[in-house]
């Protein structure tokens, strides 16, 4: 009789300490990347399909974009014309336009030498009598419109082989930096009206077909990535203490051929059933506080949200 309660106390004993009575019961969960486009458009083109598993940068959607690819290059061919206004503007005048005038001030050069050997030979003719003052006082004034002409004519050759005024050069150059800016502009709303993926999973769910009209930063597709799975369950008050973040719990679930290792990243601060009065002994073992959980990427992949799981702590 001894012996048969020894080992009935024996049995009870070791099903208190299985990981059966000791599992805390969980589910799995993820957090969902929605994508969407900044603006509204029609769904020309859905590159993926429910189910189906992408890589970072693969195209997912495209919305119609005649009106920013229009605008797109409106904007470069005012850039260009900036630029090009910019450019001619730190340039001298051309080069036939030089060689004019270097072909006129050689005109004038020639111009008053005449004029000074014309006033030269006047002056000896009124010292000897032959003409007027008047004819010598023309000379002069031949000689000093020639030579005014000749100074003048320089000048204009050394201002055309100049630049612009810096002035006139910086206003140019403030107009080419905000065409840029504006082609930078016209160049980014065209890549919105494209979407690609930013991270790697699989896609949960499509939301628009093509040809339908998608609003401005309406989810058109949602994805799931692996790193975003994690597992949630709830311990109860007694068994909070031995809990901290970074400790390692398994994870059983139907159908699983093994347990999934994870690692605790986040306690609730706060409880999630509170009785009414006060805190006895037995309403404390009521309290429960939520834990969450997450797998490797790698064996994230087992789980699906709103799985249930078993949760044991290690």
């Amino acid at each position: 009789m001894m012996n048969a309660r020894i080992l009935v106390l024996a049995a009870a004993l070791a099903a208190c300490g299985s990981p059966q009575e000791t599992a805390l019961q969980g589910y799995a969960e993820g957090e969902f990347v929605r994508v969407a486009a900044p603006f509204a458009g029609t769904l020309v083109r859905l590159d993926v399909q429910r189910g189906s598993r992408v890589q970072a940068g693969a195209p997912l959607f495209a919305l119609e974009a005649e009106n920013e690819s229009a605008a797109r290059r409106e904007a470069e061919d005012h850039a260009r014309q900036a630029q090009a206004q910019l450019e001619n503007l730190r340039k001298g005048r051309r080069p036939t336009e030089i060689e004019a005038i270097r072909a006129q001030v050689a005109q004038a050069q020639a111009a008053a030498s005449l004029s000074a050997t014309e006033l030269k030979r006047q002056q000896d003719l009124v010292a000897k009598g032959f003409v007027s003052r008047q004819r010598l006082d023309e000379a002069r004034t031949a000689v000093e419109r020639d030579s005014a002409r000749l100074d003048e004519l320089k000048a204009q050759l050394a201002t055309a082989q100049l630049a612009s005024r810096p002035d006139e050069i910086r206003a140019a150059e403030a107009q080419a930096a905000a065409a840029t800016a504006a082609l930078e502009q016209a160049d980014w709303r065209l890549k919105q009206r494209t979407a690609v993926s930013t991270v790697s999973g699989v896609v949960t769910d499509t939301l628009f077909v093509r040809g339908e009209w998608v609003g401005a930063g309406q989810p058109v597709l949602t994805l799931l990535p692996p790193e975003n799975v994690k597992a949630r369950f709830y311990v109860p008050e007694p068994r909070l203490g031995a809990l901290k973040v970074g400790q390692a719990v398994e994870l059983r679930c139907d159908g699983c051929a093994e347990p999934i290792r994870a690692a605790v990243t986040w306690i609730s601060p706060q409880a999630e059933f509170t009785p009414p009065v006060i805190y006895s002994k037995d309403s404390r073992a009521k309290l429960v506080y939520l834990v969450e959980a997450r797998p490797s990427p790698a064996d994230a992949l087992r789980l699906k949200p709103g799985q249930p799981l078993d949760v044991t702590l290690r």
